[in-house]
């Protein structure tokens, strides 16, 4: 088996808005092959570029923290890690996290410092904000590899594609093409046109429009292959990313693919990769706690896995979020009737809802709530959960007195001689009269007098007298207690 080098495949990671994309926008236009390209999808774009007449393959992972799991796939399917920092900001929450996924799959990385262009970029800032978070630098008393950037004017740019070939050489990324191919699903998404479809990037071998593609549980036919740019091509070798389409249902992404022969071994290798699916969200009910039913669609799987992991973190002491359903593709009239059995409301993410389907659900009263944006779609969730949860009746004390002395009573009210013990006692408060730690009735404080003056407030140490009216007569030592009765 003879190996030979392979173009390195860069996942770009880093913080929201700390211009990932941006940069992976410059080294399209200027250095992506064949010209222009719109990457195979919106969320996890994948494309080749050249550079010192060496093609390298680029990945752009999400940076919003709920897509966790996708940039964590990215990198496993990674040779090399672009950490963007941006130089106005520095280290910042997800930055970290993308470093513990790059660490998590064993990569090399190097540092992009964006933004310096700005006009409060702070380079040397940045660098020590780096150290202090144990990312050692070149000259300063470390290893990692580093280039200040802009995207705008391409500045720092070329350098950085320098140290990415350096590290793809010093890692000795190599491939056997005449191998069957192997790699990882980018994404999947379904197509109204061709069915489940998936991104792959082959890691070894070469793809050809023979056999079987068999990722998990799920295989396809290859019929035909498409590049990057959406072109139809013969075959693909390491580090290309292509799309398949025909799957007998939507791959996982991040899952291993290979290539079987025929569509029977295809068929047992899905059955052997068969497996119990974990759910995100708990599915069973719990006595006392409400629940919020959600038929959760998107566009493609990555998101739906995205949406599940942000749910997850939404949490009520007295409700709980339930995913009766989750898909891939526009609202549907099956999914509407989900909701409607279930009386869940439907989640839309990036997807539209068939013209049967919104018929019936104003028909059926059944919401579906359209999302764009996660931030927003995880704060309406957020809302209709403290919405589902059951109000609780709460008594709270207020103030606490001994009786010292029944001076006289009548059906229904008493007066009493007490002892202030702590709080606040009021005119008009409910209060319960207590003996040895039982309650014996409850009633109402109609007059307080202290110093033989009526008061509205009892609330410093010494006697007083109170009208109660109660049931039940109060009796030295007795305790009353004030309260009031809240909701949450």
């Amino acid at each position: 088996m003879a190996r030979a080098a392979r173009p390195p495949i860069i996942a770009v990671m880093g913080h929201i808005d700390h211009g990932k994309s941006s940069l992976l926008d410059y080294i399209r236009k200027s250095n992506v092959v064949a010209g222009e390209a719109g990457g195979i999808t919106q969320h996890v774009s994948a494309y080749i570029a050249l550079h010192n007449d060496r093609k390298v393959t680029f990945l752009d992972t999400p940076g919003h923290e709920a897509f966790k799991a996708l940039r964590t796939r990215g990198a496993a399917a990674a040779d090399i890690a672009i950490l963007v920092v941006a130089a106005d900001e520095g280290v910042m929450p997800q930055t970290l996290d993308a470093l513990v996924a790059i660490k998590e799959a064993g990569i090399p990385f190097i540092v992009a410092i964006t933004k310096i262009d700005k006009n409060n970029a702070d380079v040397e800032r940045t660098k020590n904000s780096l150290l202090e978070h144990e990312i050692f630098l070149e000259g300063l008393g470390g290893d990692v590899a580093y280039s200040e950037i802009s995207s705008k004017s391409g500045q720092g740019v070329p350098e950085l594609l320098d140290l990415v070939l350096l590290a793809a050489d010093l890692a000795e990324v190599t491939a056997d093409l005449d191998a069957s191919a192997t790699g990882f699903v980018l994404e999947s998404t379904q197509d109204p046109k061709r069915g489940a479809s998936a991104t792959l990037i082959i890691r070894d071998g070469t793809l050809t429009k023979e056999g079987f593609a068999v990722a998990g549980d799920a295989f396809a036919p290859i019929r035909f292959i498409e590049d990057f740019l959406g072109q139809r091509i013969d075959s693909a070798g390491p580090s290309e990313p292509v799309r398949i389409s025909g799957f007998s249902k939507l791959p996982a992404a991040g899952s291993l693919f290979v290539i079987a022969k025929n569509k029977k071994d295809a068929e047992a290798l899905c059955e052997k990769n068969a497996s119990t699916v974990v759910t995100a969200m708990p599915s069973a009910a719990v006595e006392g706690v409400a629940e919020l039913p959600l038929v959760v669609k998107a566009d493609v799987a990555g998101s739906v896995d995205a949406i599940i992991h942000e749910l997850a973190k939404i949490t009520h002491e007295r409700a709980m979020i339930r995913i009766v359903h989750s898909g891939v593709g526009s609202v549907s009239e099956n999914d509407v009737k989900t909701a409607s059995a279930s009386g869940a409301t439907i989640v839309a993410f990036n997807v539209l809802t068939d013209s049967i389907a919104h018929e019936l659900a104003e028909r059926d009263h059944i919401s579906i709530l359209p999302f764009s944006i996660i931030y927003e779609l995880s704060e309406k969730i957020a809302t209709l959960l403290s919405e589902r949860a059951p109000t609780v009746t709460l008594e709270k004390e207020l103030g606490r007195a001994v009786v010292v002395k029944a001076f006289s009573s009548s059906s229904k009210k008493q007066v009493l001689g007490a002892r202030y013990v702590s709080g606040a006692l009021t005119v008009g408060n409910r209060v319960k009269i207590v003996r040895k730690g039982d309650e014996l009735a409850r009633g109402s404080i109609a007059n307080l007098q202290q110093a033989r003056a009526d008061v509205k407030e009892i609330k410093t140490e010494g006697t007083f007298g109170t009208e109660i009216e109660a049931r039940v007569d109060a009796a030295p030592n007795d305790e009353l207690i004030a309260f009031v009765i809240a909701e949450s």
